[in-house]
């Protein structure tokens, strides 16, 4: 445990049923002793509290002699506690001043105030949790979609340490075995054969390898769907994130070129997670303001997933009108809109480069075909997936995957090529490192303090 005790504000900033003051460290009890009381005589003793049981009484200003607010207080004491260290929680009435005050007592009596996500680090530097639960714990609250918080809560129960754990603790004991013939060699006969090394290596190899797939595969779940809104101008594309969102997000007028700068805004469908942007028009201008508001547009489509093409009912397309703007390999919907003024319902005709692309007739204007485009979005997003798994490893997770499976396709040639064995175990050594980093084994400072500083005060 740490020297310091810490305290921050664990609920939002605000008016509220509730709000809660959260102290950390060996003083805790200390500190509440000297501004809670269970009368209105003043503060006492809490060192005789019973852990886990609440108890109601006031927080005293000691040196104004008077009550701030009337508050339930709970100590929970080390180490059954989120920190593992005596953890006292004061449950006050939720409003700017109140909360201030308190907080600003319990730094009085000798509390230094927390950094951004300390109390999960200390957690974690406490051995209650891994990295991997800690970092749960943000997702947890940043969920953007119910598919996500189900993942987060997953990690956070440990379900992905434990896969990370059981394969780097099969390389730790093949490394232990090749480091004891290295040590000893001539000494002892063959402890590890080359076909048990390499059912070792391929084994974790596999696990690794289906991680990385699966967050290429599925970090959508996690970090939501770029999802891009282009054509030309006026052709009813604010109109359309405007339906999508279902509120006046863009401006909308019969003015061409009306958007000039990229908009974004949150939209989930069926629980998946989209961040959809409405971009200029894509058309040859001399105005410089449309010219960035266009270069925006390009750079946005070059990072979306799904790409939502549109044209208006009656006109045709062009292969070069889409290859100028869509980069290959892109997701692609065909949106047509404005079909309220088409004579006809008849087919829009595609370039055979584009015949198995999902068409799509709209009037965002009238909301007709708004709910067809939102399932044909979901099919294009979910295609070909299959969830193999209950949690989604983050980007960091997935880089320190990626550098394990290098180090252990090394392994792997070592052992077929019956390399020098000590070349191998740098090999099985760095595997284990990098699976390491992701529990938080072997993680550097520098990736810790990255990792925390993203994290609210008060968790």
């Amino acid at each position: 445990m740490t020297e310091d005790t810490i305290a921050a504000i664990a609920t939002p900033p605000g008016k509220g049923g509730i709000g809660i003051v959260k102290i950390s460290g060996s003083r805790s009890l200390n500190i509440v002793s000297k501004i809670f009381g269970t009368s209105k005589k003043g503060p006492e003793d809490c060192f005789l509290l019973e852990s886990h049981r609440i108890v109601h009484g006031y927080i005293f200003d000691p040196e104004k002699h008077f009550v701030i607010d009337e508050v339930l207080l709970v100590p929970m004491l080390a180490p059954r506690s989120y920190t593992s260290e005596d953890v006292v929680e004061i449950q006050a009435h939720s409003g700017n001043i109140v909360m201030a005050n308190i907080l600003e007592e319990v730094i009085k009596a000798g509390a230094r105030l927390a950094e951004p996500g300390e109390f999960t680090k200390r957690a974690f530097l406490n051995g209650r949790i891994d990295l991997t639960q800690a970092e749960a714990v943000a997702d947890i609250i940043n969920a953007k979609s119910i598919t996500a918080l189900k993942s987060a809560a997953s990690q956070n129960l440990g379900n992905f340490k434990s896969t990370i754990e059981e394969s780097r603790q099969k390389l730790i004991d093949l490394l232990s075995l090749i480091e004891v013939s290295i040590d000893f060699p001539g000494e002892t006969d063959a402890l590890i054969s080359q076909s048990k090394g390499l059912d070792t290596i391929k084994d974790v190899l596999d696990t690794c390898r289906s991680a990385v797939k699966l967050y290429e595969d599925a970090h959508f779940l996690r970090d939501g769907i770029n999802l891009v809104i282009c054509g030309a101008p006026n052709v009813g594309k604010s109109s359309l994130m405007n339906r999508l969102v279902e509120k006046e997000r863009s401006i909308v007028t019969s003015f061409p070129g009306t958007t000039r700068d990229l908009i974004e805004e949150p939209l989930n469908i069926n629980g998946i997670s989209f961040l959809i942007s409405d971009t200029a028009g894509m058309h040859e201008t001399d105005d410089p303001v449309e010219k960035i508001g266009i270069e925006k547009a390009e750079k946005k489509i070059e990072e979306s997933d799904i790409i939502l093409f549109m044209k208006e009912a009656g006109s045709q397309l062009d292969e070069k009108e889409v290859e100028a703007v869509i980069p290959d390999g892109k997701k692609l919907v065909f949106v047509i809109n404005k079909m309220d003024l088409a004579d006809d319902d008849s087919a829009f005709d595609l370039p055979c480069k584009f015949n198995r692309t999902p068409i799509v007739k709209i009037s965002a204007l009238y909301n007709q075909g708004i709910d067809i485009l939102k399932k044909t979005i979901m099919e294009l997003a979910v295609k070909n997936f299959e969830i193999t798994s209950s949690v989604v490893p983050n980007l960091r997770h997935k880089i320190a995957l990626a550098h394990a499976v290098e180090s252990l396709e090394s392994a792997e040639r070592g052992f077929l090529n019956r390399a020098d064995e000590i070349l191998i175990s740098i090999d099985l050594k760095n595997g284990a490192d990098c699976l390491g980093e992701i529990t938080g084994n072997t993680v550097k400072i520098d990736i810790l303090d990255n990792i925390f500083k993203n994290f609210c005060i008060g968790k």
